[in-house]
């Protein structure tokens, strides 16, 4: 067992930034407060080893930091006054490499504790949701073929036309399932975990919030196309709950 030992600390001593609770961080950052009108929204780039992101409120800084969805941060606690500030942060990663945009959220969360006094627990709700399912008949999706890469197309069926038309060749229902749109999260409980070329057309249609009708059912029919469904229900969702975050503190 003694020999071990030095075996073991010179692994520890080489191992990856992030692992044994040491959050990586990012070599330098500028924090700046975005003046309407805002240009951009949400916008997140990677070049070499600087990271921009651009147009981002608290919600969207916390719900990228964790690779979260909106509806899965909980930021009641927040005050109004930081709620409605948008913010642009221009970072650099130490070292030559470029990072992947899940280290660079690792070190947005040590950012956001820095300099946002960021704190939060994470807790199980029961929220309102779309379960996307199996429709009576079976699916109808196409197999997908061969071992390339998940590609994506979505845009209008015509230039002037209000019908988007979205494909998704050689796919899991993950891709899909991320651009459906509607007033509650949707959720994958197809069971289904193959591989498949997907076309769907759908036309927006909207609907008043305060009806019992969802305020945007372009897809409850659309996905019908694939011999799908979207159930309405409640399910219990994994959320972040913010404690506490404040205006970022000078550069």
């Amino acid at each position: 067992m003694r020999c071990l030992i030095p075996t073991i600390l010179a692994l520890m001593a080489s191992a990856a930034p992030g692992m044994f609770g040491q959050t990586p961080t990012f070599e330098a950052a500028a924090i700046h407060e975005v003046v309407h009108p805002l240009r951009v929204l949400r916008g997140f780039t990677i070049s070499g080893t600087r990271v921009s992101l651009e147009g981002y409120d608290a919600d969207w800084l916390i719900a990228e930091a964790f690779g979260l969805k909106d509806y899965q941060v909980v930021a009641s606690s927040i005050p109004d006054a930081t709620r409605g500030k948008y913010y642009a942060i221009d970072a650099r990663v130490s070292g030559s490499a470029t990072p992947t945009r899940a280290g660079v959220r690792l070190m947005l969360q040590s950012l956001l504790a820095e300099r946002f006094h960021l704190t939060f627990h994470r807790e199980n709700r029961s929220i309102p949701v779309y379960a996307l399912v199996v429709d009576k008949n079976g699916p109808t999706l196409k197999p997908g073929t061969g071992d390339a890469d998940c590609a994506s197309l979505i845009g209008p069926v015509n230039p002037t036309d209000r019908s988007y038309r979205y494909r998704f060749t050689n796919c899991t229902l993950d891709p899909l399932v991320a651009t459906l749109q509607a007033d509650r999260p949707i959720l994958n409980q197809t069971g289904l975990t193959g591989r498949y070329d997907i076309l769907i057309t759908a036309t927006p249609e909207f609907k008043m919030q305060n009806t019992s009708e969802p305020g945007d059912i372009r897809f409850l029919d659309a996905v019908r196309q694939l011999g799908l469904r979207l159930n309405p229900q409640n399910s219990p969702v994994e959320v972040v709950v913010v404690e506490h975050f404040d205006a970022p503190t000078p550069n």
